[in-house]
């Protein structure tokens, strides 16, 4: 495995004006082992060592803003013991069902997203998967919709099949989130109602049709030092690398199942990031859920860390989120720029 040492070595070379060699560390073949060594390392060292492919990879140091919306909430059939939107503990939860909105209030909220200097904008609805029909149809012309606008169109609708992805395609999707949200070994105690193969092959679908994937996973459930390796290793060794990897922290919701779960520690977040980046050195990282109670400083680690995104806006799906004027000032102070719109849009 490259070192600390090694990847100093190169970054110091690039200072200097030599080439850097790029090709070797985008690698699909990382072990558990090696995975855990980087996880595990100094922090210090683990800072550098991300920090010197981030500027090799990212180097006009921008920062996306996301802003995501719930565009069908509650009643999931499925029973992921993180998510007040299962119709398993709605009883527990008080969350109401909704029905899909309408395309002109998706739209509406697009363009309200795009105004507060979002680029990307994302859309969740709680399937277990897509169903051909009406609905489906309605998304549809959302994406349509937010693609018009300028902005990058995100959805996350649960399992989906290869003519379903490619209509999303046709449709302009630029990119379909369907988390793994943690290791195989340990997916079983989250969720019983899909596998984990399941999800691989919604992303095979994705990745099919030509669309980039959005595939993270959440830290605090439970899950050992060695899970969150697992999870690492199983999203770098996709080839290509997910073009986006959000890093969740669990925000434990009262009557779900992980509602007394402890907070997840700043530096795990941290390490987390520096892992991701380390592991997919082209990928955007995502600082997403949980990071409300983190302080200015942990959040500003991670973006030394190698994030490049953050999700924008004072809700996710169902949580609270940052209030996006602190949001644009901690960018701001970090000396980093807001990403702006493609410029062929």
């Amino acid at each position: 495995m490259r070192n600390a040492a090694a990847e100093t070595v190169e970054f110091n070379e690039q200072k200097n004006g030599a080439a850097p060699q790029r090709s070797s560390e985008i690698r699909h073949d990382w072990t558990t082992d090696e995975v855990l060594e980087i996880l595990r390392a100094p922090l210090i060292d683990l800072l550098y060592r991300a920090q010197g492919l981030h500027r090799r990879y990212h180097e006009d140091n921008t920062v996306q803003l996301a802003s995501l919306l719930s565009i069908k909430t509650g009643a999931c059939p499925e029973d992921c013991k993180y998510c007040p939107q299962s119709a398993h503990y709605a009883k527990e939860t008080g969350l109401e069902r909704e029905t899909l909105l309408d395309v002109d209030t998706v739209l509406e909220k697009a363009q309200t997203a795009k105004a507060a200097g979002a680029t990307r904008f994302c859309m969740g609805a709680a399937w277990r998967e897509v169903r051909d029909g009406a609905a489906f149809d309605q998304v549809l012309d959302m994406v349509r919709g937010v693609r018009g606008m300028g902005l990058e169109a995100c959805v996350t609708l649960g399992m989906l099949t290869q003519n379903q992805a490619e209509r999303l395609a046709e449709a302009g999707l630029t990119a379909y989130n369907h988390n793994l949200d943690t290791s195989p070994e340990f997916y079983g105690e989250i969720i019983s109602t899909r596998t984990y193969e399941d999800r691989l092959d919604t992303l095979a679908c994705v990745r099919s049709a030509g669309i980039t994937i959005c595939s993270g996973g959440i830290i605090g459930m439970g899950e050992s030092e060695t899970d969150r390796a697992r999870m690492l290793e199983i999203l770098a060794s996709l080839d290509p690398h997910p073009e986006s990897v959000p890093i969740n922290a669990l925000v434990p919701v009262p009557g779900t199942p992980l509602a007394e779960r402890p907070p997840v520690e700043a530096m795990e977040m941290v390490r987390m990031v520096a892992t991701a980046r380390i592991l997919m050195p082209k990928t955007r990282v995502r600082l997403s859920a949980g990071r409300r109670r983190f302080g200015k400083e942990a959040q500003l680690l991670c973006f030394m860390a190698g994030a490049n995104s953050i999700f924008y806006g004072d809700k996710l799906l169902t949580t609270a989120n940052n209030d996006t004027e602190e949001d644009l000032a901690l960018i701001a102070e970090a000396g980093l720029q807001v990403l702006d719109a493609p410029a062929d849009h």
